[in-house]
């Protein structure tokens, strides 16, 4: 198949900051163009796009790229998750304080109140 310009419809600006690859753009080797499209396969041609680079020292650079950033989705996720245990605890640990006060002083109130009730009947 050849390349009917249905491409041109699809063409990627080159990324400034990082590599094409690790944007999300793909090549076609038919129609000579990267494109910013979803599928594997070139709407204009059909041939299959290629989603890494060949270069040996350019595909370095992508696995670096996407290990760093794979890195840096664990730990938004530790923070995040750390966040969210926190204040569960922090709202739970001053309720169980206020009702063992509570009960505790229902008890010395109890236990007063027999001990006095239990003198006058004694005398």
């Amino acid at each position: 198949m050849t390349c009917k310009g249905i491409c041109t419809r699809y063409k990627a600006q080159k990324p400034v900051g990082t590599g094409r690859y690790a944007s999300g753009q793909k090549r076609c080797q038919i129609c000579e163009i990267f494109i910013k499209w979803e599928g594997l396969w070139c709407p204009c041609c059909g041939y299959r796009l290629r989603t890494k680079p060949r270069n040996l020292k350019y595909k370095a650079k992508l696995r670096a790229r996407v290990e760093a950033d794979q890195l840096e989705a664990v730990a938004v996720k530790a923070a995040e998750v750390e966040e969210i245990e926190l204040e569960p605890i922090a709202v739970k640990t001053p309720r169980k304080a206020k009702t063992a006060k509570a009960k505790t002083t229902k008890a010395k109130t109890v236990k007063a109140a027999k001990k006095v009730a239990v003198t006058p009947v004694a005398i």
